[in-house]
């Protein structure tokens, strides 16, 4: 399971979960499942995770190309899209990216 991109993603979901936070695991969209979800303080937190992403930026690119943040934008709340990449052979975060829609 280690070896796994899901892997991941659920350790993020288990965190933000047992915080008490609003989470969504595989939200669902026209353009395909983002990883995870995350409501807090009247903004919303978009996740893709990505393992040895090829090419770098892939996650970040990925929520922009499918429009994951679309039903989300009539809310009017700050939307926060993160792009996480590791590294399986590094056994490491590779890149970190957030790109904020403002309401």
């Amino acid at each position: 399971m280690a070896q796994a991109e899901g892997y991941d993603a659920s350790v993020f979901y288990a965190f933000f979960a047992s915080a008490g936070l609003e989470t969504i695991a595989e939200d669902t969209s026209n353009a395909g499942r983002l990883d995870l979800a995350v409501r807090y303080a009247d903004q919303v937190f978009l996740f893709e995770i990505k393992t040895d992403a090829q090419p770098s930026g892939s996650a970040l690119a990925q929520i922009n190309d499918r429009g994951y943040a679309d039903k989300y934008r009539a809310e009017g709340v700050p939307i926060h899209l993160v792009g996480v990449e590791f590294s399986r052979d590094q056994r490491t975060l590779t890149r970190l990216e957030v790109q904020t829609i403002p309401a």
